[in-house]
């Protein structure tokens, strides 16, 4: 699927930097922040703005068409996906991974929740990737 039939599909209104800012996570799929999304885009877009990436990027988690992830303490980063999945924070090199949700893992329903809606479910793990093991084990 393209940008412009997503956004369409989530009703936003196609315009060039949400059809920019869309593609890019589209086809960027290592959980960019606003600052990495607005350094990408701008050469091409003068008249692109960070506030105009925080508001598109607000308005299309908003709409579904994207999902806002707070792994990191520092940023928000975001990502196209958003099919059931879980996220892998390396604490050495900084990088988010998307691990597949193990089929057990479901949301509770309410009588579980006394009663509350769930909305969202977020699975997140820390610990240190395949990649930065191989290299402090060559290190070694």
């Amino acid at each position: 699927m393209d940008a412009i039939k997503r956004l369409q599909s989530h009703h936003i209104k196609p315009s060039l930097q949400r059809i920019a800012i869309m593609s890019y996570l589209m086809e960027h799929c290592t959980h960019p922040t606003v600052d990495e999304i607005y350094t990408a885009l701008a050469p091409d877009i003068p008249t692109l703005s960070k506030t105009t990436v925080y508001n598109t990027l607000k308005l299309l988690t908003e709409q579904g068409a994207t999902q806002t992830l707070t792994i990191d303490e520092r940023n928000t980063c975001y990502e196209a996906t958003t099919s059931p999945h879980a996220h892998f924070l390396c604490k050495r090199c900084g990088r988010i991974y998307d691990i597949p949700c193990h089929k057990h893992t479901q949301v509770p329903s309410e009588a579980q929740c006394e009663g509350h809606t769930v909305q969202e479910v977020h699975h997140y793990y820390k610990g240190i990737c395949k990649q930065c093991r191989m290299q402090e084990e060559q290190g070694s």
